[in-house]
């Protein structure tokens, strides 16, 4: 097993990714930000090595400063976390190249579905379902237009390079789409130095699934069931739940045999999620993006299936075989997961503040992975990520009533909050039933 390990990330999963690493007898290695000196992470890791301003290109997203705090600790392995450099294949190859290991998939894999385009059409080929859509770039308007008549509208016009549900604009005409486009090319440059875009099938009333995989290594690639991530504001996720109260055993077999497929198209190693939209009506599913990391949302299936992913994450990357039988992975009870995030609860704008007040909900069935405590101040530098509320049970009607009252108890004060997002959603019968869409929460304002 690996002996010590840097954590390239910050807040709640850095603090997440130590906790494992300690519970395993490694050493855990912080990097952080001149904002994040007192938060939890720093002081719970066994060494901290301050990297750089708050400005994220100046820290978090520094390769060299992180290489170097990797060097100087006398860190073995590197694992990233989710965002900032995790799906970066540049920086995976750096790591390797530093004679560190990469905690994540192959830097080759990281490219292949970076590209929304390329990935599409990877997929296509393996025999993963897609959607109707374009095989190249849009090269200019004229071509979207094109495209968008053949296909037929309403589309998605989408980043090529974009992830993470930024850089996406929905036209259900002509004139919408000139629009959109426009603008999503725009986006692109900005935020990831490649305006291309993509043209796709919008389906108004679908529901987002995805699927765990993990790559072994052995070279076999495993599924662990999938989440339903339906309740999302623009198109990014709040809620997250297993199983998916909209997948029967029968779509089951084929979204994770889908998923699985998808894995090895690309050699996969390590642990990765396969996005889908899925017609519920139809049964109809679509790849929608590989997440070539590990997922926000990973604690739902980590209750489902019984397993700790940072801690295959680990195995995996030191060449270990899993702690479980990859032929005997058996679902148990029900997960869902709630974002609570420093934004108002009703347009979910970013509130930053001083947290002069963190009570966290406890009790059976209760998890509370968070970022932050009493005293810390919240800054505008980074996602709006406070804390994820797990809640756990044999039943989803059981979870659903525990999380009522971990709701309850959760008290913030000091920075916006959206608890009280999630306490109007528990008692919303869209919700309850488990028929909602990714349409939910704007027919909820």
């Amino acid at each position: 097993m690996i002996e010590s390990l840097l954590v390239a990330n910050r807040g709640e999963i850095a603090r997440r990714i130590i906790r494992t690493a300690k519970r395993l007898g490694i050493r855990a290695i912080a990097v952080y930000s001149e904002a994040d000196a007192d938060l939890p992470f720093v002081a719970e890791a066994d060494e901290a090595v301050l990297i750089g301003p708050p400005n994220p290109a100046q820290s978090y997203r520094n390769t060299e400063a992180i290489i170097a705090a990797a060097k100087s600790t006398g860190a073995q392995a590197i694992h990233p976390g989710y965002g900032f450099l995790s799906e970066n294949a540049e920086f995976a190859r750096t790591v390797e190249s530093s004679g560190l290991i990469w905690v994540g998939p192959g830097a080759d894999a990281i490219a292949a579905m970076g590209d929304k385009i390329n990935a599409r059409n990877l997929m296509a080929a393996a025999g993963v379902p897609v959607a109707p859509g374009t095989t190249d770039p849009a090269a200019d308007l004229d071509a979207a237009v094109t495209a968008a008549a053949e296909i037929g509208y309403p589309v998605m016009v989408k980043a090529a390079a974009g992830g993470g549900g930024m850089g996406m604009g929905v036209a259900v005409d002509e004139a919408a789409l000139r629009t959109e486009y426009d603008k999503v090319c725009t986006f692109a440059e900005r935020m990831f130095g490649d305006g291309s875009v993509l043209i796709e099938r919008y389906f108004p009333r679908v529901r987002h699934v995805e699927v765990q995989i993990l790559g072994l290594a052995d070279g076999r690639v495993v599924a662990l069931g999938e989440r339903e991530c339906s309740v999302q504001r623009r198109n990014q996720k709040l809620v997250e739940e297993s199983p998916s109260p909209a997948v029967s055993p029968e779509l089951r077999s084929r979204l994770l045999a889908a998923a699985v497929r998808a894995g090895e198209a690309v050699g996969y190693r390590n642990a990765g999620t396969v996005e889908c939209l899925l017609d519920p009506a139809s049964g109809e599913f679509f790849f929608l993006e590989m997440n070539t990391r590990l997922q926000v949302e990973h604690p739902v299936t980590e209750y489902v299936y019984g397993v700790d992913l940072v801690e295959e994450q680990l195995r995996v990357a030191a060449g270990l075989a899993p702690t479980f039988d990859p032929d005997g992975l058996v679902p148990r009870g029900h997960a869902i997961e709630m974002r609570i995030n420093a934004e108002d609860p009703k347009r979910f704008f970013p509130g930053p503040g001083v947290i002069r007040t963190w009570v966290e909900p406890t009790g059976e069935g209760v998890r509370v992975d968070s970022g932050y405590t009493e005293g810390n101040t919240v800054t505008q530098f980074y996602d709006s990520l406070l804390a994820k509320l797990i809640i756990t049970g044999a039943t989803r009607d059981e979870v659903l009533e525990r999380a009522k009252a971990a709701v309850a108890q959760f008290q913030i004060e000091g920075p916006k909050n959206n608890v009280p997002f999630f306490a109007e959603l528990l008692n919303n019968a869209e919700f309850r039933s488990g028929t909602y869409d990714t349409g939910i929460v704007p027919r909820m304002r």
